[in-house]
């Protein structure tokens, strides 16, 4: 399980099984490659599957900046380049469904389709205010930052047991990277959370999209900003924020259906 060198920062990664498309599967904040657990032996069976940590997170490297979409998303540009893969299907949960967009509009070239998990972007303007107060009790207190912003994400089928996963390994990562991170998505009036910002910035991605939301307003303004026509969305209302693990084997078939579907569309 390698790591790799990339300037500033030292990316744990792993590259495993073959077939084409590659994967590459892209965590959100707070987490790491773990979060793709449930994924991870179902594709490394038909594909070469990359999972990574981001900087600052997990067991990458934690340098003293760099912790905004555009840079992660130059990181794993880099890392692509470094292993020497074709462009893949980058797969991105929350923070990591804005950055695998940021990967494909500002290196294309290294992107084949992306695949975003109920992501951290079209985020209405006006909670602008609310955020920016989450953002400097990240700072402070991580935990609560947690309460406060992701445990209402949760859904009625829940496992208790992500839940208190995802709350415990939030208190273990550095709060200067977690206000960073959360800071450079989401505060305004350039933060590309925001509708303002990610729509228009979200019209720039050329290939085809599959985009699952739990929400069904945010899936329909999405559905919108396709390019490609062989791009699609999914709404599981009443589901948490992490579909993929609350129901990996929908997820895994839906994701392996698409896939096949823009082949033969190809």
């Amino acid at each position: 399980m390698p790591f790799a060198e990339l300037g500033d920062v030292r990316l744990f990664y792993t590259d495993e099984g073959a077939g084409d498309p590659p994967i590459l599967f892209v965590h959100g904040f707070s987490c790491d490659s773990h979060d793709w657990t449930w994924q991870l032996p179902h594709f490394v069976t038909t594909h070469r599957v990359l999972a990574v940590d981001l900087r600052g997170h997990g067991r990458s490297g934690v340098p003293s900046d760099g912790y905004d979409p555009i840079q992660f998303a130059a990181d794993l540009a880099m890392l692509l380049d470094q292993v020497g893969v074709p462009p893949v299907v980058a797969v991105g949960h929350s923070l990591g469904g804005v950055i695998v967009s940021a990967l494909v509009v500002e290196h294309p070239d290294k992107v084949a389709a992306v695949v975003s998990v109920d992501p951290g972007y079209l985020v209405p303007d006006e909670a602008a205010d609310m955020l920016s107060g989450i953002v400097a009790l990240t700072a402070n207190d991580p935990v609560q930052a947690f309460d406060v912003l992701l445990a209402p994400t949760y859904g009625p089928g829940s496992p208790p047991a992500l839940t208190m996963w995802h709350r415990r390994r939030i208190a273990g990562m550095p709060p200067d990277v977690l206000s960073k991170t959360l800071g450079s998505l989401m505060r305004a009036p350039d933060g590309l959370a925001f509708l303002s910002v990610s729509e228009p910035y979200l019209r720039r991605r050329s290939c085809p999209v599959l985009a699952l939301y739990a929400d069904p307003g945010r899936a329909a303004i999405e559905a919108a900003l396709f390019e490609d026509k062989r791009s699609k969305v999914v709404s599981w209302e009443g589901a948490g924020h992490w579909l993929h693990q609350e129901r990996p084997a929908e997820f895994n078939a839906i994701v392996e259906k698409w896939l096949a579907e823009i082949a033969d569309a190809a």
